[in-house]
């Protein structure tokens, strides 16, 4: 399960609640671009519309620039592929729970291209800078154990 490419600020700007594995509806070269990390996940998030799941915002740029048809469309919606149950949850947790779902990161699984995606809560301002100091913390006392 190695990560092919990851959202770095979902984990600073959310709280992730609850994990989900997703497959995508991608074309050829679209698979091509996220195992050569050219798929960008930053400021993306899931919308269910009509019991189906959406990827709206990733970006994901063609494999092969030159080569690519005039209609490819880089950040177009994807389905994302789900059993009714977890969409029936997912959509009940958006819904009551004033819950986000925001993707976490692609990864390569037995030869298919997934998604993490997870249910999370918007940090506040000071939750943020906590977690920076903490960060800061934690690197401050590495260094001096490592110097000894």
């Amino acid at each position: 399960m190695a990560s092919l490419v990851k959202n770095r600020k979902a984990t600073f700007n959310f709280e992730l609640l609850d994990r989900y594995e997703a497959g995508v509806a991608l074309s050829g070269g679209e698979v091509k671009a996220i195992r050569a990390g050219k798929a960008k996940l930053d400021g993306a998030y899931v919308k269910i519309y009509d019991g189906q799941a959406v990827l709206i915002g990733a970006s994901i740029a063609p494999y092969q620039p030159k080569n690519t048809p005039d209609s490819y469309e880089p950040d177009r919606a994807r389905q994302l592929l789900l059993s009714k149950k977890e969409l029936a949850k997912l959509d009940r947790q958006t819904n009551e729970a004033n819950l986000t779902i925001v993707p976490i990161s692609f990864y390569n699984k037995n030869g298919k291209i997934k998604l993490e995606i997870a249910t999370a809560r918007g940090k506040k301002k000071a939750d943020k800078r906590q977690a920076l100091k903490e960060r800061a913390v934690k690197r401050d006392l590495d260094r001096t154990l490592k110097g000894e």
